[in-house]
């Protein structure tokens, strides 16, 4: 299954709990502040399309930041 997600990064507060939860290990530190003053996650598929959507990098985000997108099966 394709999936990708979506980071707000003016939401994210740098937890990190969603880059330590990626059994995929698809969301890196982003290199650049946010508007707050954070270094928020970023999506790292780098391509690979192996982001398999099981959500929980969303479950366990405590500001609701991340939004998981999964390609429809027709």
């Amino acid at each position: 299954m394709k999936a990708k997600i979506e980071i707000d990064r003016e939401a994210c507060k740098g937890c990190l709990y969603c880059v330590e939860t990626c059994p995929k290990n698809m969301i890196a530190v982003d290199e650049r502040l946010n508007g707050k003053g954070y270094y928020p996650a970023r999506f790292d598929d780098g391509e690979k399309n192996e982001c398999t959507g099981c959500c929980m990098c969303a479950v366990i985000c405590p500001e609701a930041a991340i939004e998981v997108y999964r390609e429809s099966k027709k």
